[in-house]
């Protein structure tokens, strides 16, 4: 099993945007010393009080000249707001410049505030996702590109540069609609997925449909399945688990007003609806519903065989840990426990 951390260089409370860079790359450093296999980028606009990471691009490039080992990957890119002839150029040049250790994970993203502050209908990300997706294949063929679409109409000369991995960076889609997991599957994509919005047996049912659909479509093997989840480690348990409280604890109450906003901004009764079910479901979570279904806090030895289980019960392939979930843990407990899950944890998954 893989294990890639998830950065979204959070703002902690009373924070500011230059530390929440510095220590992003610090964590970077470590994590490409002690041999983390994959750093995985957020995409947050409009969310200062969170995140500066609104450009995963640029710091994707950051870390290439920084690193030399470690993958580095998008989780998730926001195909829709941005032109895929662009995307395919700046993929491609990143895959030059790392030497060929790009993932690119895709989603068109829950939030209807990215769409509105770039003056795009949410109604039509759908679309606009898979349109991208048409333009980004078709331009990773190396031949002149052709494509006339509802959002798109492209007539161009093959795109430059060429990625290194042939016949394109691996791609890799998120899901957390039940729907999505089947169109997953039948497109053949690896796929993302986390536990913010639904709980472990929805997420297992969600998963064998994406393989049955794998498998119906035709395509080989079994399907590559990564789970986002909140990690944190600690010399013992008990410490790990109060360590971590108050931080977890504000990460979910946060989820629920951010996706209770977002409800009600959605047209349609039946989005609405399914939005404020979610974000009632999250702002009710006890902290030992938190810790039995929605994170991996622990020892090491409670890390390792939580991460097996999870990766029983579900059939997955990789852990995409959030080290600080709610950002509202320390650089030095941030650190000490990607030192303890790297040292400890990670030889145990192998």
């Amino acid at each position: 099993m893989q294990f890639g951390m998830f950065l979204e260089f959070g703002v902690r409370p009373g924070g500011d945007h230059a530390t929440a860079f510095r220590e992003g790359m610090r964590l970077v450093d470590d994590a490409e010393a002690w041999g983390v296999d994959a750093a995985w980028l957020s995409e947050f606009h409009f969310a200062g009080d969170r995140s500066v990471l609104s450009s995963p691009v640029v710091v994707a490039g950051a870390i290439a000249a920084r690193t030399e080992r470690m993958r580095i990957g998008s989780a998730i890119y926001v195909l829709p707001l941005t032109h895929p002839l662009r995307i395919a150029e700046e993929i491609a040049t990143l895959d030059q410049l790392s030497n060929g250790r790009i993932d690119l994970g895709v989603g068109r993203s829950g939030f209807t505030n990215f769409y509105r502050g770039y003056g795009i209908d949410y109604a039509q990300s759908q679309a606009r996702f898979d349109e991208a997706m048409a333009v980004l294949r078709a331009v990773w063929t190396g031949e002149p590109v052709a494509h006339k679409g509802q959002f798109y109409e492209i007539q161009c000369e093959p795109v430059v540069p060429r990625p290194v991995q042939q016949p394109h960076p691996p791609l890799r889609m998120a899901a957390t609609r039940a729907e999505t997991f089947g169109k997953v599957g039948h497109e053949g994509l690896p796929i993302f997925v986390g536990l913010r919005g639904e709980g472990l047996d929805e997420l297992r049912d969600n998963l064998k449909a994406y393989r049955l659909a794998w498998t119906r479509a035709g395509h080989p093997g079994r399907g590559s399945a990564f789970l986002r989840i909140p990690v944190f480690a600690a010399r013992d348990a008990a410490l790990a688990r109060s360590e971590a409280r108050e931080s977890i604890v504000y990460y979910f109450a946060r989820q629920s007003r951010m996706v209770a906003k977002d409800a009600k901004t959605r047209t349609g009764a039946s989005q609405d609806s399914s939005r404020t079910a979610m974000a009632a479901r999250l702002g009710e979570l006890s902290y030992e519903e938190i810790l039995a279904h929605r994170v991996a806090f622990g020892s090491a030895d409670e890390l390792a065989r939580r991460f097996a289980e999870l990766g029983e019960v579900l059939d997955i392939d990789g852990i995409v840990g959030e080290l600080n979930a709610g950002g509202m843990l320390s650089e030095a407990s941030v650190r000490e426990s990607l030192r303890i899950i790297a040292n400890d944890v990670m030889p145990q998954l192998r």
